[in-house]
């Protein structure tokens, strides 16, 4: 039976209010100093008695910047991220805490008494967002029904077929002859899979979702609703996921091989130890030593979601958006798409080759 998929757009813009990170680095805005700016066109020869003094050996290369920063402005921005995970792990949650809107299927779509459904179904809704004059087409992609039933043999193909459809769709956009000056991008670029706080191991349906979906998409895996875990078990759990996901040769975003330098590979180490992030998401504010913060309230104390004594999101959003979002598109775009690709061309090549009646020793030079 086919797969329903549910596409809703809206089309709302948002305006969101900015909180510094614990990393001052990652906001840190690109402010071309004075000094840099080529000069003014009346000036370039002193032709202002007492004028400032010109560089003449400045030419201007890094006016390109300027360029670049300009057209991506008016262009827009795109990100695709897709939620897996059983119902009840806050998934919802934590995307309208990490975008600080409601951005959320349910949020949404609210249905009074929603039922889990029988099977998957692959609900997408897109937002366009901006933020000191950034705007982004924020596409949030829920997978209700995962993990719900009490057999879930094969429930990551459908999740599969729809990663693998979104680069499809790319690729008869990219090989028509009268292409689109720019193509439309519903490739998932991120899928945050949510882990259940048990404390022990990963369960085999776990396992099994990330070793497959790890060759056609970026993961990022969360342990949900960590405040359900004391510290110790936390980093028990942390531990014990991390070894599992070695033995079965997953790998999770930041991948060690597509490391470009020294420095990236620096900063990738440090996040790779943290793997999977402990979060705690909570769209609800509450009042804290005079400041106003979002957090969850207990009776013994306010579980503050940002701060990264109380639980991890901080970092999570930083990789996310602040420092990481272009290298998760790079890499879905030059790695993952790029592997998809190349097989369906092959695949393409070899049918038409047999239909032309080659042999199939020829066809070795179409093969990887």
């Amino acid at each position: 039976a086919p797969i329903p998929v549910t596409r809703v757009d809206e089309t709302a813009v948002y305006q969101m209010e900015v909180i510094p990170s614990y990393s001052s680095s990652a906001m840190s805005e690109a402010v071309v100093p004075d000094a840099m700016m080529p000069p003014a066109a009346g000036s370039l020869y002193g032709e202002k008695a007492g004028g400032p003094v010109v560089d003449f050996s400045y030419v201007g290369i890094d006016a390109i910047l300027e360029q670049m920063r300009r057209k991506a402005m008016k262009q827009g921005f795109e990100l695709n991220i897709m939620v897996v995970g059983q119902s009840g792990l806050g998934k919802s949650t934590l995307m309208n805490t990490l975008f600080k809107s409601k951005v959320s299927r349910k949020s949404v779509l609210a249905a009074a008494q929603e039922k889990i459904p029988k099977t998957i179904e692959i609900k997408s809704i897109s937002h366009d967002i901006e933020e000191k004059g950034v705007r982004m087409k924020l596409t949030v992609i829920d997978t209700p029904g995962f993990g719900d039933q009490i057999n879930n043999e094969n429930c990551w193909q459908p999740i599969m077929k729809f990663i693998n459809d979104q680069y499809e769709a790319y690729l008869q956009e990219e090989i028509n002859i009268n292409r689109k000056k720019r193509i439309p991008d519903s490739r998932v670029h991120c899928c945050i899979y949510f882990i259940p706080p048990t404390g022990h191991c990963l369960r085999p349906l776990d396992v099994e979702f990330m070793r497959r979906l790890s060759k056609v998409v970026n993961i990022v895996p969360v342990i949900a609703k960590a405040d359900t875990l004391t510290l110790e078990e936390r980093d028990f759990f942390k531990k014990k996921i991390r070894e599992e996901l070695r033995a079965n040769g997953i790998d999770v975003y930041p991948q060690k091989e597509f490391d470009e330098d020294a420095e990236d590979r620096m900063i990738n180490e440090k996040i790779r130890e943290m793997i999977p992030f402990a979060v705690v998401g909570s769209d609800q504010e509450y009042q804290v030593n005079g400041r106003r913060l979002l957090g969850r309230k207990t009776k013994w104390g306010t579980i503050e979601v940002e701060n990264i004594a109380h639980c991890e999101f901080a970092y999570l959003r930083d990789l996310l958006i602040r420092t990481h979002m272009q290298n998760i598109k790079d890499i879905t775009s030059s790695i993952h798409y790029e592997m998809y690709r190349v097989r369906r061309l092959n695949e393409n090549n070899t049918v038409v080759a047999h239909a032309n009646g080659i042999p199939e020793h020829h066809l070795a030079a179409h093969e990887m």
